[in-house]
């Protein structure tokens, strides 16, 4: 089913992890609009509801009726401004993110076409764990995975060997 390709090795590595720390039927908050691993997550019979779109930023409270087992966050506080904010507020008491690392060899990703499609942040793990930490979360698990491409070239071959994703379970 996963290929070692784009998005198909991250949303196997995402899953793996996901399922090392919350099995089917969690009741999962998923931070953003319903995307492809939103319905991954409910194939492999997780119980998940998205948020609807709204401004993270502007709009912190997104769980405030904490009926969740884990709100999950997957590639959403790079695009934030503030994302200390949301991570300070959410009342559930798990949490599953990832996050694309800043590379060394490549500039923050940058949408010319979709103003809401770019990186604010692209954080080294020490910055994304001190972010969580300051908020009020401690780390229980964390993994990182490389992102090949199928290119040629000095960037592709250090895609090869450089992690790209990182991936957090905390708790309150």
């Amino acid at each position: 089913m996963y290929e070692n390709t784009f998005p198909n090795k991250r949303f196997k590595r995402t899953l793996e992890f996901l399922e090392s720390v919350a099995s089917p039927p969690a009741k999962i908050l998923d931070l953003g609009v319903e995307n492809p691993f939103s319905a991954i997550m409910k194939d492999h019979n997780y119980q998940v509801e998205n948020t609807s779109g709204e401004d993270l930023d502007l709009h912190t409270n997104v769980d405030t009726a904490n009926e969740y087992d884990l709100v999950t966050a997957f590639e959403i506080f790079e695009h934030l401004i503030a994302p200390f904010n949301v991570l300070r507020e959410l009342k559930t008491k798990k949490l599953v993110a990832t996050v694309p690392l800043k590379l060394w060899f490549a500039n923050a990703y940058r949408s010319n076409t979709d103003m809401r499609d770019r990186h604010y942040h692209e954080f080294e793990d020490w910055q994304f764990d001190w972010l969580l930490e300051k908020a009020g979360w401690t780390i229980k698990k964390r993994e990182k995975w490389t992102n090949p491409v199928g290119k040629i070239g000095i960037r592709p071959l250090l895609r090869n060997v450089t992690p790209r994703y990182y991936a957090v379970y905390a708790e309150r």
